[in-house]
């Protein structure tokens, strides 16, 4: 979003995380650029929560670079006073209450805003007299995207962050971070599984999978790359050709095929000329396409290098906030 030149937050190049025998991110390269909201996408074991643990100063790399802000992150507080990491779970002193939480993310995030705390406060009930480890599971996630959105850090990173939450408070979620964004931008990197809620709200999509990144580029650009042509399965046969097809459906003498490519004006009349339907594919659509497809060939991703099998603890901070 905005006009002018955009620098870059995050940089990553030949990131190698290792535990053991286990290589969990494999020679990880890609930008992050600044005031956009990015989607870090993949399966299970793809390696999102080691990747963000590397960014955000908890982990670190056995080989390559990674660099926040230009700086190198792990220990280092120029960084980490920037950067705000609200985990899946994440563990409090056994007798912090929620107002105690909220005390120490006042002193950790210096942009911290306390009109957002206040509001989300009201919108989600949360109780501030109540100790955390007698919060429900929902509640325990609105309080970290309570700290995250009114942390206003210039890099905010959402794993998982609404575990437990309904419909309804998943949406206001998404409602205050849209509405704070767009007044006060900084770079935002959520990691979900609910891919269809939030596809509307990225911009930029990190897919990874398997240790590497398979995909690093704008929602636009991707969803102009990906189709579903449907008709006879002839014309589906010959339309397809100059295609990567990702998927297939066959009944009968008719086909429906999720195909990545180029799809300008040209392509589009020849579809119709060969009495095939073109249909837009869903993001999450295109993630489970592009993911599958890989696991059936086997081979390696052919996008900038990147990341694989998750690890590490839960928590919302920069630095375990309220420790």
């Amino acid at each position: 979003m905005g006009a002018g030149a955009m620098s870059t937050v995050v940089h990553a190049h030949d990131v190698t995380r290792r535990y053991g025998d286990v290589t969990a991110l494999d020679q990880v390269s890609f930008s992050l650029t600044e005031n956009r909201i990015h989607g870090l996408l993949g399966r299970n074991g793809a390696g999102k929560t080691t990747l963000m643990g590397i960014m955000t100063g908890q982990n670190f790399a056995t080989t390559g670079e990674l660099r926040v802000f230009d700086e190198q992150p792990y220990e280092n507080e120029r960084v980490l006073s920037r950067v705000c990491f609200i985990k899946e779970s994440q563990t409090y002193p056994q007798h912090f209450k929620v107002r105690h939480a909220l005390d120490a993310a006042r002193l950790l995030f210096p942009h911290w805003d306390e009109d957002v705390a206040q509001a989300l406060l009201a919108d989600f009930r949360l109780p501030l007299k109540r100790q955390i480890r007698k919060l429900s599971r929902g509640m325990h996630s609105m309080l970290g995207i309570t700290i995250g959105l009114a942390s206003r850090a210039p890099l905010t990173l959402f794993d998982e962050p609404y575990l437990g939450l309904d419909a309804v408070a998943r949406h206001l979620f998404y409602d205050h971070l849209l509405t704070d964004y767009a007044a006060h931008p900084r770079t935002v990197v959520l990691s979900t599984h609910l891919i269809d809620e939030v596809g509307d709200l990225l911009e930029n999509v990190l897919l990874l999978d398997n240790g590497r990144v398979l995909l690093d580029t704008t929602a636009d650009d991707l969803r102009g790359q990906v189709i579903t042509a449907s008709g006879p399965a002839s014309a589906v046969d010959e339309f397809a050709a100059t295609s990567d097809e990702l998927h297939r459906e066959a009944l009968g003498r008719y086909a429906r095929a999720t195909l990545r490519g180029t799809f300008g004006p040209a392509e589009r009349d020849r579809a119709r000329e060969l009495g095939l339907d073109l249909e837009p594919v869903s993001l999450q659509d295109i993630v489970i396409r592009l993911t599958t497809a890989q696991a059936r060939r086997g081979d390696a991703p052919t996008g900038p290098a990147d990341l694989g099998a998750a690890s590490g603890d839960a928590g919302i901070t920069n630095r375990e906030a309220a420790r």
